[in-house]
């Protein structure tokens, strides 16, 4: 049985890693947030009610409800450009927000509206058009106004879990091709009042190469499943281990675990990114010996 899962476990790697027409090179794969999650994930594909296509063709037939945030769009836009005003959105004040810290460093910024809970205490004090909106969207599971400026990048990267999926809606784009993303080598560009959905487990990045500022609506969206149980397995997933992603905009809202951790964790990992400065052939052998010493573990437990 304990072969049967190993196996089962690699099938399922190997699948993610090949999934799409972009893939990572092999040792960043290895070690990829994703390979960790691929069982949960194949299983999320496999059940999935929607197309398991790099973008959704038609969001508004396979999500009616959506429909509510286009038609008030330019309210949503009102708030973030007041947000933008009073420099609300904005990069993480510490190591407290993991996602920030790793692939959304050069030039990105955010302000959650809500993450896999209700709305952050800011966000209903400063966001109360947008809050509402949401709160009567229950398929809408996390929310932020994200903002990228000129020259601004996010680097190719695959999100953890395939239990959402990605919706982003222009406020205040560029309206330019030069400002866009790419998700599994097609590319999409922002405009004012329209919007694109697609599955953010491919591997994805964008540029704005514009000298203007673009603001956007980014919310994950739940995935509709087939199956009650597949359903419950994803609630339990999100409620349990996406959440723990949680980052606050200031003092008062809430971080979850992974956070409140990755401020311990980003001291270590300043440590090795010094030694692999210093000696290359040390570090990856020090970064291989550990990985081979972990599955080994799990194999032999």
């Amino acid at each position: 049985m304990k072969w049967l899962l190993v196996l089962l476990f690699l099938a399922c790697a190997v699948y993610v890693h090949r999934r799409g027409r972009v893939r990572h090179r092999f040792g960043r794969q290895l070690l990829d947030h994703s390979t960790f999650m691929a069982p949960v994930n194949v299983l999320m594909y496999a059940c999935s009610r929607v197309p398991t296509t790099p973008f959704i063709a038609e969001p508004a037939r396979h999500f009616p409800e959506l429909d509510t945030l286009r038609a008030h769009w330019h309210e949503l836009r009102e708030e973030a450009l007041e947000l933008r005003r009073l420099q609300q959105i904005k990069a993480a004040d510490t190591y407290n927000d993991v996602g920030f810290n790793s692939f959304f460093r050069r030039g990105w910024k955010r302000f959650y509206l809500k993450w896999y809970d209700e709305a952050h205490p800011s966000a209903a004090e400063l966001c109360p058009r947008a809050t509402a909106l949401l709160r009567g969207i229950p398929s809408i599971k996390a929310a932020m106004f994200a903002e990228l400026p000129p020259c601004g990048e996010l680097r190719p990267h695959r999100d953890p879990y395939a239990g959402s999926l990605r919706l982003h809606l222009g406020l205040d784009t560029p309206n330019d091709d030069a400002c866009f993303i790419e998700v599994d080598s097609q590319r999409y560009s922002w405009r004012d009042g329209e919007w694109t959905l697609f599955d953010e487990t491919y591997i994805h990045w964008a540029r704005n190469g514009t000298e203007v500022n673009r603001i956007i609506l980014f919310c994950d969206v739940e995935r509709p499943l087939r199956y009650a149980w597949a359903r419950a397995v994803n609630r339990f997933v999100a409620r349990h281990f996406i959440a723990a992603g949680a980052s606050p905009n200031r003092d008062g809202d809430r971080t979850g675990a992974i956070n409140r951790a990755f401020r311990h964790f980003y001291a270590l990992r300043l440590k090795a990114k010094a030694l692999r400065a210093r000696n290359q052939r040390l570090y990856y052998a020090l970064k291989y010996a550990f990985v081979l010493a972990v599955v080994a573990l799990i194999v032999w437990w």
